[in-house]
């Protein structure tokens, strides 16, 4: 058995996180990824700690199932390279400004021109038909721009960040599904068509499916903010030795709450009776059942909590999830031997298919593993290739 998208060749120009880790779940998902990196490398591959040079942890993470070509696309033969790569290619995937891929002589146009089937994928910061279509962006300046920094403020008194790679990999998630999409039409029509998957409006529509709330009418009935994810007390309760998350959202699960706390007056209080009312007063729930949990240990209730169906988890280090019991259970976790970086960990798959699962078959490839034999099969031959290398438009490692 093979991946959902066996047979689909990917062609990525992209860099960083959100190009990177959009192709490399097209890649465990079956298809055949081509990334095509300038001579300096992608940026991530000095980046995070490393055995040999250009072959960074954050590189490792996002760069599996791809064979690596280096092509300098400020080269016009770089440029021919890739567009003679793109006529066999299904699906092509660029995080570059849009003046930056056009001034490359790579815009949709230029490639739908040699290949007319291809679904050409554009994720950069902002959509380009607006003022701010051709600003850079990085995952923090989306963070602020989206509104999802100022809702830090609530918490912190001030503007932060989430503390990991949100709107990239958000971003990333949507071209997932864009470019899946877009195959499928292609199946039924025959024809390609440009993807635009801008990261600002990813992600306001990601951070304001919850928080437009009064401000989803006409005139408004309050003020934009889902109030429960807004409060100050929305944090993981201190227990007798440890912290837990836990929340009694449902009616149910208050009243079983409450009677494992014995707080049999919390369960029949107004205030606290129904799911609108505690939402009412989401402050004053948090508090008392911050009030409560200091009373018993982790284990204790959790013990408790589990046995009446209450949602509580511990709250796990990221060392902790390395040897997690459902992780361990499902054998999430893969060791693979990287013939040049020996032993690496690496997450799996999340999604599971019954008749085509994905897998991994590639590691990461060191910076123009595959430029010769992707060449290859774009018809070059080796005088050529070897003509090519030395003028430095592509390399291949050293031996």
């Amino acid at each position: 058995m093979s991946g959902p998208l066996e047979g689909v060749r990917v062609l990525e120009v992209s860099s960083v996180v959100l190009g990177p880790w959009a192709c490399q779940i097209l890649g465990d998902l079956g298809a055949d990824v081509i990334k095509v990196e300038p001579p300096s490398g992608d940026s991530n591959r000095y980046i995070g700690p490393a055995k040999h040079p250009l072959m960074g942890a954050l590189f490792l993470t996002c760069n599996r199932n791809k064979r690596s070509i280096v092509l300098d696309l400020k080269h016009l033969q770089g440029r021919e390279a890739v567009l003679r790569l793109a006529r066999t290619a299904d699906v092509l995937v660029h995080n570059l400004r849009p003046s930056a891929m056009a001034r490359l002589g790579l815009e949709y146009a230029a490639v739908r021109d040699v290949n007319p089937r291809i679904v050409f994928c554009g994720a950069h910061g902002y959509a380009r038909r607006g003022p701010w279509g051709d600003r850079p962006a990085y995952d923090d300046s989306i963070q602020s721009a989206s509104g999802l920094a100022a809702l830090q403020a609530t918490l912190t008194g001030e503007p932060r960040y989430v503390p990991t790679i949100l709107a990239d990999k958000t971003t990333a998630l949507a071209v997932v599904s864009a470019v899946t999409a877009a195959l499928y039409r292609r199946e039924r029509t025959g024809t390609g068509q440009e993807i635009e998957v801008p990261m600002f409006e990813t992600l306001v529509s990601f951070v304001m499916a919850e928080h437009l709330f009064g401000r989803t009418f006409e005139p408004s009935e309050g003020p934009a903010g889902y109030t429960r994810m807004l409060s100050t007390h929305r944090r993981p309760y201190r227990t007798r030795d440890g912290y837990l998350a836990v929340l009694p959202y449902l009616d149910e699960h208050w009243r079983s709450f409450c009677a494992c706390a014995e707080r049999p007056g919390l369960a029949t209080d107004p205030r606290f009776a129904t799911l609108g009312a505690r939402q009412a007063a989401i402050d004053t729930v948090y508090a008392e059942i911050a009030r409560v949990m200091p009373e018993r240990s982790t284990a204790d209730w959790l013990a408790r909590l589990e046995a009446v169906n209450v949602p509580a988890t511990p709250v796990h280090s990221l060392d902790d999830l390395l040897s997690h019991e459902q992780l361990t259970a499902i054998g999430f976790w893969h060791l693979a031997d990287h013939p040049t970086e020996g032993p690496l960990r690496m997450p799996g798959l999340p999604t599971s298919f019954s008749e085509s699962p994905g897998s991994i078959r590639r590691l990461p490839p060191r910076l123009g593993e595959h430029s010769r034999e992707v060449l290859r099969e774009a018809g070059y031959p080796d005088a050529e290739i070897d003509a090519l290398i030395d003028a430095r438009v592509t390399c291949e490692p050293p031996a």
